[in-house]
């Protein structure tokens, strides 16, 4: 089969792969339709994890199911199915507790498992024409019938959407209460979206990229736009000066102060500044505990300059980490299929998979108006 392979810092392929096998009873094969590139797939892109060379890449996935193994009793071939990106085993203590991205048993010696990513497991990512899907019946969420009609609005319940709506649980998003949003990316969209959703009155989203503030304004937010000055500035004027209920950091460890440079605690210490006393912080940007190449000393052992001196004289709260996926999917599916969420919004760029190495060029330049890209390993020509 054809994959997206990486073979080091810059540098992913189209090459050929074996195809994938039922190696247990409880495996299910997936013919895949719709993967995205996501924006944490770049940190693996730009070398700055430790993935091998020769991986797959891939978390964010969607397809048909062409086999089952012997043990599948719920899933049946033929079904339309997404993969939520973290691979439970549906029966550990943390599975049990639906805290799905930190099941225990599917990576040994650490505590969660995903498709092509650095330092989550063994599995082979769904940048690809085909993808085994370990506990089958448990990791695929079965998609309505519209699911061809609205493919691109499905995909993105494997990882972006449910990692949007995170943030604002992490955060304590209420009714009412106003949110800023650092990055206004795939996943900070997302969460602008999520605001929205659970009834936010103020949502306001930080940010540079014209293209992606654009997206902002046409959510109904409001774009924060840190090249006209500082954005907590911008944020305590929007608010009489008390700063937002709540906040999300939806960038990570790569972020960039106003001036474009890379500084890997900036958006951490102006939510701190941006967000009201008593307020909460939720984070779902990828934070790594080391990064050897940070030009950083700090960063380079996954540590930051954290302003906890007024972080703790705010009394402000903060919930961090990785979206479970699987306790949001279905909730999230229905308001897709109801017409009440159309997170496909953000798709800038339908691709096929030969095009992918140079859509990874362009996505992770953030050229204009590369917001969300999609591969479609059955499409032979591109179609903006």
């Amino acid at each position: 089969m054809k994959a997206i392979v990486y073979y080091g810092p810059l540098d992913v392929r189209v090459s050929d792969k074996p195809d994938p096998k039922i190696e247990q009873s409880t495996d299910v094969l997936v013919q895949i339709t719709t993967t995205n590139i996501c924006g944490s797939d770049l940190h693996m892109y730009e070398g700055r994890t430790n993935m091998e060379s020769g991986r797959i890449f891939g978390h964010e996935n969607m397809g048909r199911v062409i086999e089952v193994g012997k043990a599948v009793t719920y899933v049946k071939v033929g079904d339309m199915v997404c993969m939520p990106f973290n691979i439970g085993c549906g029966h550990c203590r943390n599975c049990e507790r639906k805290l799905t991205a930190y099941c225990l048993t599917l990576n040994p010696g650490f505590a969660g498992a995903a498709y092509g990513f650095a330092g989550m497991g063994p599995y082979e990512g769904g940048q690809a024409e085909y993808l085994r899907v370990p506990y089958g019946d448990f990791n695929c969420q079965i998609l309505p019938e519209d699911a061809n009609e609205k493919e691109n609005d499905y995909a993105m319940l494997s990882d972006i959407f449910p990692t949007g709506y995170h943030a604002t649980e992490l955060a304590g998003v209420k009714p009412g209460e106003s949110v800023v949003i650092y990055g206004a990316g795939p996943v900070g969209l997302m969460a602008a979206l999520s605001a929205r959703i659970k009834g936010a009155d103020k949502i306001m989203v930080v940010d540079s990229q014209p293209d992606r503030l654009k997206l902002v304004e046409e959510l109904g937010a409001i774009p924060i736009d840190t090249s006209k000055g500082s954005a907590v500035d911008q944020v305590l004027e929007l608010t009489k000066g008390q700063g937002a209920d709540r906040g999300c950091e939806c960038v990570g460890y790569q972020c960039c102060n106003r001036h474009g440079q890379e500084q890997s605690n900036v958006t951490m210490n102006e939510l701190v500044k941006a967000v009201k006393f008593t307020g909460s912080i939720g984070v779902v940007g990828v934070f790594v505990n080391e990064d050897p190449k940070s030009k950083e000393e700090l960063q380079k052992k996954g540590h930051m300059d954290f302003d906890f001196g007024t972080f703790w004289m705010k009394g402000q709260s903060i919930a961090t980490g990785q979206a479970n996926v699987k306790s949001y999917n279905r909730e999230l599916c229905a308001l897709i299929s109801s017409g009440k969420a159309k997170p496909s919004f953000i798709v800038s760029h339908e691709l096929s998979l030969d095009e992918a190495p140079d859509a990874y060029k362009h996505f992770n330049t953030r050229d204009d108006g590369w917001t969300k890209v999609v591969l479609k390993p059955g499409k032979t020509s591109s179609k903006k």
